[in-house]
């Protein structure tokens, strides 16, 4: 379930647009009206403006947010704006490119989405950016880790519930014994598994597991793997069994300790907005016995506070 609020009557993508160039216009940018409108639209209004926009001003919406806001609040607005298969291709372009590769992002949404999702994703990379997302990834990547990601853009998997538990029985034993069972772990075995079958497919491998063994799954992939490729192969079954907690997780671990990870906080909060929130700030919830929106006000200051808590919801 989203978290956006949307007006309560129909809007017009030509006022909106209006609306923005007269909060843009002038000495300094009125950020409350900016945030008012864009942090109120979902994905297909928020298009329609940005054509609006450019049909009456010749000019570009992203262009002139760029001119007008800074810092943080720039960062989140500017990510907002396009729809979420163009979105990820944007974060994942950013990730694998330039002075710094951040490969925990271009893993997280790699590994967190649906193979439809992906596909999409790789075609709108592929028409934006002139190059393949793979040889990017191969680029960037090395070891097991590559191997994960190329083979999980690569492969086309079931996305429905059924499961044959006659399969899940035998992916929870073979992953036992290349991990577990033996001294030494079987990367391969984990890469096939974890790669080539349905979330639901690997959520009931993971029941199995733990029913068979008495030891979870997740502890397994911990004690077996390390660095990128534990962070891979984590984010693949957590996201099977329970995106919203997993998201949850990723938010507690920006925001905790000294100083937040405005970067992560950004990404998780704008691309789940128009998703599955509500999901994610009940996890978070009953995990940390304090409400998202609490944790992200103490965290967050100014305007860039005001359009994550629009994105989020009050409730």
């Amino acid at each position: 379930m989203a978290t956006l609020t949307l007006p309560p009557f129909p809007t017009s993508a030509r006022q909106d647009a209006v609306d923005l160039y007269k909060a843009f216009k002038g000495f300094g940018c009125d950020k409350s009206a900016v945030i008012n409108i864009l942090a109120h639209r979902d994905s297909t209004q928020r298009a329609l403006i940005q054509q609006e926009y450019r049909s009456m001003y010749s000019e570009d919406l992203t262009n002139r947010i760029k001119s007008e806001l800074s810092g943080h609040l720039e960062e989140a607005v500017l990510l907002w704006l396009p729809d979420p298969a163009t979105r990820d291709a944007m974060i994942l372009k950013q990730a694998l490119s330039g002075d710094r590769i951040d490969l925990t992002a271009a893993t997280e949404i790699i590994c967190s989405r649906t193979p439809s999702q992906i596909q999409t994703i790789k075609q709108i990379y592929h028409g934006r950016y002139h190059a393949y997302l793979e040889h990017d990834v191969t680029r960037h990547t090395s070891g097991d880790h590559q191997k994960l990601l190329l083979s999980y853009i690569g492969v086309v998997r079931y996305e429905g519930p059924e499961v044959d538990p006659a399969m899940v029985a035998r992916d929870a034993k073979d992953l036992y014994k290349a991990g577990e069972k033996r001294i030494g772990t079987d990367e391969n075995t984990f890469i096939h598994i974890f790669t080539g079958r349905s979330s639901a497919h690997l959520a009931s491998v993971s029941a199995s597991y733990k029913h068979s063994h008495k030891r979870s799954l997740t502890k397994a992939v911990k004690s077996e793997t390390s660095g990128l490729f534990e962070l891979g192969l984590l984010t693949i079954l957590r996201c099977a069994e329970n995106p919203a907690k997993y998201f949850a997780k990723v938010l507690h671990k920006a925001m905790k300790g000294l100083g937040t990870n405005d970067t992560t906080l950004i990404r998780v909060v704008v691309t789940r907005a128009e998703m599955d929130m509500q999901y994610i700030k009940a996890e978070y919830h009953k995990k940390h016995h304090k409400s998202l929106v609490e944790a992200i006000h103490s965290e967050t200051s100014g305007h860039y506070r005001t359009f994550l808590e629009s994105l989020v919801g009050s409730h």
